[in-house]
């Protein structure tokens, strides 16, 4: 859709199943030198491309495709601090200029979101939720940006 919403052209709103979470908390608080190395080492040792990721300076939550070497990757994660992993979520949608992130959030509504990412590609916010909400999401995305509540 060219739908124009506040200014602004939404392209396509996208859910993207079977969508792995893993969230890892730094065993060291602060400083911890090296620790988004050493989590990017694993995921490289097996072979497991990243899709999205957000850090702080002592968490890495990240997602993936494929859970197929996740145990593996699981075990070694865990030496570096306390491992969290989240299946069976969805989300991402294109973005271009400010003023997106806004109209997004407002959109998705009380959708519970467990990650956002916002500006690793100049076209893309993903957000993620459980499967059970996938549906729920993309309706109030679609009438939010697309559809009867497009402004």
């Amino acid at each position: 859709s060219d739908a124009e919403v506040g200014g602004h052209v939404y392209r396509a709103v996208a859910a993207k199943d079977g969508i792995t979470a893993v969230r890892i908390y730094s065993a060291r608080m602060l400083m911890a030198y090296g620790f988004l190395r050493r989590v990017f080492e694993v995921f490289e040792k097996y072979r497991t491309p990243i899709d999205m990721i957000t850090t702080s300076e002592v968490a890495v939550s990240l997602t993936v495709d494929s859970d197929c070497r996740l145990p593996e990757i699981i075990a070694e994660l865990s030496e570096l601090g306390t491992v969290e992993v989240d299946t069976g979520i969805v989300g991402r949608l294109d973005h271009a200029e400010h003023g997106r992130a806004r109209e997004i959030m407002e959109a998705a509504g009380d959708v519970p979101l467990k990650m956002i990412s916002y500006g690793a590609s100049h076209r893309s916010i993903a957000l993620l939720t459980d499967t059970r909400n996938r549906t729920r999401l993309l309706r109030n995305l679609n009438d939010k940006l697309f559809g009867k509540d497009a402004e």
